[in-house]
């Protein structure tokens, strides 16, 4: 054998019986079959063998694997993003004709994908109020195929009627998608309270670092799995086996990670609560945010997100000012990480409402709270009392 043919053949040289607490990081497009009897190239690997590595590796079927046990669903799909994942529920349940309805609290883009590419195929999706509980029944129509619920909302945190909003989708039929990212698929049980989909961006808790870009997918039976998959194939949502191991590892130090983040975030949100500046906190343990009496029997815990709402002798420059201030916080759009991040929102649209550009979300991290609110005094202080 040529010395050129020896550098390409991948037959293995050393052991392969090699065990560790780490789950292989397992890079590869194309798959080796024994015999061109064998060959097959389908998308449901873990019952039929691995075909491509488009559909996953073992490293990203290891993930998929332990969010659908971590959410009690039963199978999940991992995609590049939380955007995808939006993207995978809209296409598996609507067609030219359909009729969907989504909270006006929810993730911002998912409303673009609503106004924009599912507009131009001809899909009508309708905003609701995330707190209209039982009463979504009135928005059902004959050709609505799918209930989009986040909770809490993104931004505003309104905390929805779940069980509410399910039954009454139930009685028509109609499948109910839940963006469970804030409960890092822990702190709410979405298929207990019978959704049919929980999706996650894996990008916050689960990787939890601020470095990864991940989704996740997660169904309740087989049907939905079958019809999920052939979409997800055609879609073609490769993911990296990197990103995959890295949000293995954020996983087994969630529980960690969690506990620590919703402490310091609590408080942290009762010390503003108290700020002559603030007139409202928006944090779902607190009972000035909308749907509180909803967390406190739905869910078992809170996380590290929130906001504020600066009272209206701050103008909008004011509030930006004071973002600008900060020294511990960073401003940026994510969350779930090991930093505290700072964002204002001035142009923020919620029906009847006009927060004036001085609503700040927050993300807590692992900071030490002291630190924190001191940043947030010191940047505070900055604005002119009323009067």
């Amino acid at each position: 054998m040529d010395w050129r043919t020896k550098l390409l053949d991948p037959t293995p040289r050393s052991r392969r019986d090699y065990r560790s607490l780490a789950t292989p990081v397992y890079r590869g497009s194309t798959v080796v079959f024994d015999n061109q009897e064998s060959v097959q190239d389908g998308w449901q690997q873990e019952k039929h063998g691995y075909s491509y590595g488009l559909y996953g590796t073992p490293t990203s079927l290891e993930l998929a694997a332990r969010i659908t046990h971590l959410e009690g669903a039963h199978n999940s799909f991992i995609v590049p993003g939380g955007q995808a994942a939006i993207a995978l529920v809209y296409m598996a349940y609507c067609r030219a004709g359909s009729h969907a309805l989504v909270p006006f609290s929810a993730y911002g883009p998912n409303k673009e994908m609503a106004e924009g590419i599912l507009r131009n195929f001809g899909i009508e999706v309708e905003v609701y109020d995330p707190l209209i509980g039982a009463g979504i029944s009135s928005l059902i129509r004959e050709n609505t195929s799918l209930i989009w619920c986040e909770s809490p909302g993104s931004v505003t945190m309104e905390v929805q009627d779940v069980p509410a909003i399910v039954l009454a989708a139930q009685e028509r039929g109609v499948a109910v998608a839940l963006d469970n990212t804030y409960a890092a698929g822990v702190m709410f049980d979405a298929f207990y309270h019978g959704v049919d989909v929980s999706i996650q961006a894996l990008t916050k808790y689960i990787g939890g670092h601020s470095d990864l870009l991940l989704g996740s997918v997660s169904v309740r039976d087989e049907s939905a799995f079958e019809m999920f998959g052939p979409v997800y194939r055609q879609l073609g949502l490769a993911v990296s086996p990197d990103e995959c191991s890295l949000a293995l590892r954020g996983l087994q130090t969630l529980p960690v990670r969690l506990g620590q983040l919703e402490t310091s975030t609590l408080e942290v949100a009762y010390w503003l609560a108290e700020n002559p500046h603030i007139a409202t906190v928006y944090h779902p343990a607190l009972p000035s945010c909308p749907g509180h009496a909803h967390w406190k029997r739905d869910f078992t815990g809170s996380a590290s997100v929130f906001s504020f709402l600066l009272k209206d002798h701050c103008s909008t420059q004011q509030a930006q000012d004071f973002l600008n201030r900060l020294q511990i916080f960073k401003i940026g759009l994510s969350w779930g990480g090991v930093n505290s991040l700072a964002v204002v929102y001035p142009d923020l649209d919620r029906p009847g409402q006009d927060f004036g550009g001085r609503l700040v979300r927050l993300n807590i991290g692992l900071e030490a709270p002291s630190d924190l609110i001191a940043d947030l005094e010191a940047a505070l202080a900055g604005i002119p009392s009323a009067g």
